[in-house]
């Protein structure tokens, strides 16, 4: 029953309809408090012409680090954090705000204090006040207030068009010029193009239930924006740090002219200046927070779907997988069938009578597990969770600070945790005792756009209230933080469970920040060959945004993709952060095997891959912790003076080495690749290319187009089932001569122990003469104090199809040496080296 049951509840929201009771009598209470309380929704836009904009500039003063000028109609908050980045204030009155009264900002994770000091100076002319720091100036013009920022030859980087402005609904906006070539990129989640310029955005979390390209919004916007003009010369960011519902125009309304607004809130922007968007990726992150390192384990193969129920069902997939197909994979994700009657924190009894004895035999056969929890608490009083709940006085409210919100979700009717308030988020963390203290390793948040069942983006009324920190506000304003804040509250909560242990959360909805807390998944996506691609523009632009570790539903979740499809997808995903495949209630299983041969056999090779991958892998996510910088990169991002990549998004680049060109079109064997300046090696043939150059590849069934960056030095390990399953003897170096530099970073893999110096960061430098003869030089540097299992290395050197003439290690000759199966390569097996040099006559 209770499957049927959620079949017809999934059906009904999927179609927008509301039927069930639980749904129609919470339309009919919104009615009633709509009335009581006010409006809820967006309200209307104001007229451009009807914003107060700042006008002339009466006076300007300097104190510290911020430079206030005062204007006709309000006041402008510089303040100079670093060289490269300015924070942009803007008060609707003509006395402002003290510059050290910043209200609390759920992006922002490195408060004024602690940035360095900025040598900045103010320079006043006949027509602008200008400051000017050692990488750029910001002008304001006396006659108008509008703003511009120049590099330091005067070239205008970014200029307002109307500039900021004010309405005294409440509404606040900022109207900036578009230059001629300019491409956007950012805004976190969006289902179109790499390029986000000539359309509008919508900036309020969704649940689109499934969605379309082109659809927006869906569960995950984020206000910050990039843009790259003036033929890659010139690249800058914004972050709008405000969380009121608003939106950005990029052209859609004028072509010239770009806009962010919200309904209420504070115009307060940082502008951060390149030119390399590569500097501004890091210097976000660096304001925003980044990444922590995620256990090891995470980068492995995930097998989830809605759901995997009862218990012996799981068992025969674990068994599936090391007994039958022996396919790698290390996680299983239990969906909500798990729970007893939707009510999270619980175990359905009868599906899973023994949970603990399920997971530690899960555990010894190398899986691990990750169960998903939703915000939505069933109002019901013998519940514990809601028992609890009620006493600590944790649930949000209407206005009237009495009556329970309350709305209809898996369960029916629940009640929702104020995860803006610091003691909400104490209590929520520490429910996870039940789930920890049986072995779950990881936690998956969903629906806390948050959701609501009803029609298409049903969520909490605008007037229902929030704690927001102890300042008190309506949801209008915490809507867009509400899951980032769920993520956060559950990754605080494990970290006090298990603080010897990296936590694993994973959430649908966030904001700009939220990568600090949580990886995410691009949501209730389709198995269409349109999706597939369009998985590509939404990781690459999610990646700009600051959140990197993430990826979609391998195969697509509404919908069953047929074998070439999950193959093509599985192929892609092999180089995405977050591998996972996952389907709907509705539709058949989608494992790697579903479909036989031969894509079982391919889909093996590939994800054995994924598992050989890993020393590659886990360095690019150690570097992400440290610069900022995605895993998964739009070419622009490397080859940013090369307009052909400022619009490509069907390849990507993962890491440093890296070129992926995924098959997106169905029946293909083939197809164009573009290959930037430099020159690449086939993966899988060592052929070498020379770019920039648009290529034709073949591209059968069983391989992914892939290239390798000359002067690369990729690591990688031994195949396994699982991560731990066994020790490693050796580590495998791929060599592509060139000339570049590379890292391998490697630690205990799921401890903090690395933050102690318990890590080894081994550095490549790799140079190449041509000669003749040819001369290939590789020097190897370490940090830290880990110690790996392995004492030797394989060192493969591709590209080459003739032994050396000589090859020593640290001045000592090489013994084992040979010509690859290939023919394209050679084998070197050498103990740990400082020098390598290799010579052909």
């Amino acid at each position: 029953m209770p499957n049927i049951l959620s079949l017809l509840l999934r059906g009904i929201k999927q179609l927008g309809l509301v039927t069930t009771w639980d749904s129609i009598t919470y339309q009919m209470r919104q009615k009633r408090y709509q009335a009581r309380f006010g409006s809820s929704g967006p309200s209307s836009r104001p007229a451009k012409s009807d914003y107060l904009r700042p006008g002339h500039i009466t006076s300007h003063t300097r104190q510290g680090r911020t430079v206030t000028i005062t204007c006709a109609n309000g006041s402008y908050a510089l303040t100079l954090l670093a060289p490269d980045l300015i924070r942009v204030r803007f008060h609707p009155t003509p006395t402002p705000q003290s510059p050290l009264s910043i209200p609390h900002s759920y992006p922002i994770a490195k408060p004024d204090d602690d940035w360095p000091p900025c040598d900045f100076h103010v320079v006043e002319t006949e027509a602008t006040v200008e400051i000017k720091t050692s990488r750029l100036a910001c002008r304001v013009a006396k006659a108008s207030g509008k703003l511009a920022f120049l590099d330091l030859e005067g070239n205008v980087v970014n200029e307002d068009e109307a500039g900021v402005g004010y309405h005294p609904a409440g509404h606040v906006i900022c109207h900036k010029r578009i230059q001629p070539d300019e491409h956007f990129y950012g805004l976190g989640e969006r289902t179109c193009r790499l390029d986000r310029r000539g359309r509008r955005y919508e900036m309020w979390n969704t649940d689109p239930q499934t969605y379309q390209p082109d659809q927006d919004p869906i569960h995950l916007c984020m206000p910050v924006l990039l843009g790259l003009h003036s033929r890659g010369r010139q690249g800058y960011g914004i972050l709008f740090d405000n969380t009121f519902r608003g939106r950005f125009d990029l052209g859609a309304s004028r072509a010239d002219v770009a806009s962010f607004e919200a309904e209420g809130g504070e115009l307060c922007y940082y502008f951060i200046y390149g030119p390399a968007l590569t500097t501004v990726v890091e210097r976000y992150t660096e304001l925003t927070g980044r990444m922590t390192l995620p256990p090891l384990w995470v980068l492995g193969y995930h097998q989830s779907r809605w759901s995997y129920c009862p218990e012996a069902r799981v068992r025969k997939l674990a068994a599936d997988f090391r007994e039958v197909h022996h396919v790698p994979c290390d996680c299983i994700h239990l969906d909500i069938h798990y729970m007893d009657g939707y009510r999270c924190f619980t175990w359905d009894p009868e599906r899973f009578p023994d949970p603990a004895g399920l997971i530690a035999d899960l555990h010894e056969q190398g899986f691990k597990v990750i169960v998903i929890i939703d915000p939505g608490i069933k109002t019901d009083r013998r519940y514990w969770v809601c028992k609890s709940g009620l006493e600590q006085d944790v649930f949000c409210k209407y206005p009237d600070g009495k009556t329970l919100f309350k709305g209809p979700v898996w369960p029916g009717n629940c009640y929702f945790p104020d995860f803006t308030n610091p003691r909400v988020r104490a209590w929520w963390g520490d429910l996870y005792k039940v789930l920890t203290d049986v072995g779950v390793d990881g936690v998956w948040n969903d629906m806390n756009e948050p959701s609501v069942f009803g029609p298409l983006g049903t969520t909490f009324p605008d007037f229902v209230r929030h704690d927001l920190e102890g300042r008190g506000g309506d949801h209008v304003e915490a809507h867009n933080v509400y899951g980032m804040q769920m993520a956060r509250a559950t990754v605080e909560g494990l970290m006090r469970l298990r603080p010897d242990e990296r936590p694993v959360v994973i959430t649908r909805s966030g904001w700009a920040g939220v990568q600090r807390y949580a990886l995410s998944w691009t949501g209730d996506n389709e198995a269409t060959w349109e999706q597939l691609w369009l998985t590509m523009p939404m990781l690459m632009n999610l990646g700009l945004s600051g959140l990197a570790h993430t990826g979609p539903d391998v195969g697509g979740f509404s919908g069953f993709a047929t074998g070439e499809l999950f193959t093509r997808w599985l192929q892609m995903g092999v180089f995405l952060p977050f591998l996972r495949a996952h389907t709907s209630l509705h539709d058949p299983d989608q494992e790697p095997w579903s479909w036989g041969e031969p894509y079982l056999s391919v889909n093996r090779r590939h994800i054995e891959l994924r598992y050989r991958l890993l020393p590659y892998l886990y360095t690019a996510f150690w570097q992400c912790a440290q610069t900022g910088l995605p895993i998964v990169r739009p070419l622009l991002l490397a080859f940013q003076d090369d307009t052909a990549t400022h619009t490509l998004d069907d390849q990507f680049l993962c890491g440093d080495a890296f070129l992926v060109a995924p098959v997106i079109e169905e029946g293909a064997t083939r197809r164009s690749v573009y290959l930037p300046a430099g020159v690449w090696y086939d993966f899988w043939t060592d052929e070498p290319f020379r770019g920039p150059a648009h290529i034709e590849v073949e591209a059968p069934l069983e391989r992914v187009p892939l290239f390798v960056r000359a002067g690369s030095v990729v690591p990688l390990g031994s195949p396994m089932q699982y991560v731990g399953e066994g020790p490693a003897d050796r580590l495998t170096l791929h060599v592509y001569p060139g000339d570049g530099e590379g890292q391998l970073y490697e630690d205990d893999g799921h401890t903090w122990a690395f933050q102690n110096g318990n890590y080894r960061l081994t550095h490549f430098i790799l140079s190449t003469d041509e000669g003749p003869p040819l001369r290939l030089d590789l020097r190897r540097q370490t940090e830290g104090h880990y110690e790996p299992e392995y004492r030797d290395f394989e060192v493969v050197i591709h590209g080459v199809d003739r032994l050396p003439h000589t090859a020593t290690a640290d001045g000592e000759p090489i013994e084992q040496c040979e010509l690859d199966d290939s023919g394209h390569a050679i084998r070197l097996y050498v103990g740990l080296f400082a020098c390598l040099i290799v010579e052909w006559a």
